[in-house]
């Protein structure tokens, strides 16, 4: 029996129970295994037999027919009843950014539109070691509790593969939403990153800013290689040349200040500096303009800002010349009608859905920040 030797016995043999009706072992309307099978199948006493089909008939999968024993409820009756089948695990890495509970809402307006249930959890952490452990356990209640599916916003890192691949074996719905995993096949929904980054960088060239220095947040997600992806293919299509100092995949936004602007010096400082910042979202947007002003440096006249997203401070985004509008919404709506597809019995291969963005320019005159009473450094 594959299951967490954590949790209560019962939960166990129910989660297998559950997996094995959703893999078609056994036949919508017809009988189920009994309680005196489950106790010679397991080990278990009668009580535990007892309780894991009692919850089993809770949540709507079985039913049970006065005189004739325990049976596998029709597809119909199973989909429209109350039980928790119609629940949805939406679990999100960071709720704070508008990105991330604007895919939420989209997930949560087909929800409402299909008749589910969305019970949500935000994994995020401030240790970095704690959000990964967050997700495990909020899979792990996704895995052994009577849910129809999850939509996953994963949080950074190749972590919980083994449970991802637990949850695909019990036949549990999974679509992972913002970005995949290359380590584990799953269903995924997604904007274009490549083409993202390769339009971003298409336009500050023909501005002409060929040296470009671009500055992350995340670094070990595919959306970031992608769209890194997408800027050196630009870079090499205009015949510019791929600087690893100003193109290494590192983090910026959630370095100490001193990190920060050791960076931003040894770049500017060069004999060839940037003249423009790539900047993995609004949020590093806002944090290179305020650094930029405490090195001595103006915005956009030294250093042009692009952001590739356009959610981060109000009052500083206007500071950005160019930024993509991701369609997160969509994304979040996207993931859940494949949840929902898989649900209804889709047996084809993992699917990746790739959604397009579009790209907005600003006025460059829209927003300056310059030096006041500081020499540059």
């Amino acid at each position: 029996m594959a299951a967490d030797g954590r949790a209560p016995l019962y939960q166990r043999i129910k989660a297998d129970l559950r997996a094995a009706v959703h893999r078609g072992e056994y036949e919508a309307g017809g009988p189920f295994v009994t309680q005196r099978e489950l106790c010679a199948r397991y080990g278990v006493s009668t009580t535990t037999a007892v309780k894991a089909l009692n919850d089993l008939v809770a949540e709507g999968l079985l039913i049970r027919r006065q005189g004739r024993g325990t049976y596998v409820a029709e597809r119909a009756e199973r989909a429209g009843g109350p039980g928790v089948l119609r629940t949805i695990a939406c679990i999100v890495h960071g709720l704070r950014g508008t990105h991330v509970s604007t895919v939420v809402s989209g997930v949560e307006s087909v929800c409402a539109e299909l008749g589910y249930r969305m019970y949500l959890t935000d994994t995020a952490r401030r240790d970095v070691l704690a959000s990964p452990r967050r997700e495990a356990t909020a899979l792990t209640e996704a895995l052994l509790s009577p849910v129809a599916g999850i939509v996953l916003y994963p949080v950074e890192g190749a972590h919980n593969a083994a449970l991802l691949s637990r949850i695909r074996r019990h036949g549990i719905p999974l679509v992972l939403v913002d970005r995949y995993r290359t380590d584990v096949p799953t269903d995924a929904v997604m904007v274009d990153n490549v083409a993202l980054g390769y339009q971003l960088t298409r336009h500050l060239i023909a501005a002409g800013h060929e040296r470009i220095l671009t500055l992350w947040s995340e670094t070990r997600v595919t959306s970031v290689r992608d769209r890194l992806t997408g800027h050196v293919r630009a870079l090499r299509e205009r015949g510019l040349a791929v600087s690893p100092e100003l193109t290494a995949l590192r983090p910026y936004g959630e370095q100490a200040e001193p990190v920060r602007l050791a960076l931003l010096r040894s770049a500017l400082d060069a004999a060839d500096p940037p003249t423009a910042a790539l900047c993995a979202n609004g949020y590093v947007v806002a944090t290179v303009a305020r650094d930029l002003v405490t090195v001595g440096r103006s915005v956009p006249v030294d250093v042009a800002l692009a952001g590739m997203d356009d959610a981060g401070p109000v009052d500083l985004l206007g500071l950005a010349t160019v930024t993509a509008a991701l369609p997160s919404a969509e994304l979040g709506a996207t993931a859940m009608r494949l949840v929902a597809q898989r649900i209804a019995g889709a047996t084809d291969d993992p699917r990746h859905v790739t959604l397009p963005t579009e790209v907005r320019t600003r006025d460059a005159r829209a927003g300056h920040l310059r030096t006041v009473g500081r020499e540059r450094t």
